[in-house]
């Protein structure tokens, strides 16, 4: 966390608060009236499994923004969106397989140039804390002010 930015530390502090003695929260334990300083930046994906598929669940505002285009409800592989398609999928296979907190520093800039991803973090989610089920991402996206006369 040493790396992040202040509200990246910030969800995740409160994702960690809302544990209780389990290794994962549940998603019924986070409460989305306590979230509002960061709902444009989160994204809440489902996890199935038999196939395991991935699926964006709900995407904040400012995500659809930076992408420019909404992936709610496509399958995650569907709706990528980043430099490196194969270590994006890591990372939700590392927050899935291994239970684990996952914070991807890279600075992928806006399909508009006018914004940066600055990082994003996968906090899984687990309904019998065992099973990852769904995974809460926060994706800090920043603005970029053009340059006078540009």
């Amino acid at each position: 966390m040493k790396i992040c930015s202040v509200r990246t530390a910030a969800i995740y502090r409160y994702w960690g608060s809302k544990k209780r003695g389990r290794k994962l929260p549940r998603r019924c334990d986070i409460d989305p009236a306590e979230m509002k300083p960061w709902l444009p930046g989160l994204v809440l994906v489902d996890i199935a499994t038999q196939p395991r598929r991935i699926t964006y669940r709900v995407v904040g505002t400012a995500v659809c923004e930076h992408r420019g285009f909404d992936p709610t409800g496509r399958p995650v592989q569907e709706g990528l969106y980043g430099n490196l398609r194969d270590e994006i999928l890591e990372n939700y296979r590392i927050a899935i397989d291994e239970k684990s907190i996952v914070f991807d520093y890279d600075a992928t800039p806006s399909r508009s140039g006018y914004a940066r991803e600055v990082g994003t973090l996968f906090l899984p989610l687990s309904s019998d804390d065992q099973t990852v089920d769904k995974i809460l991402i926060y994706q800090d996206i920043e603005q970029i002010l053009a340059m006078p006369g540009v």
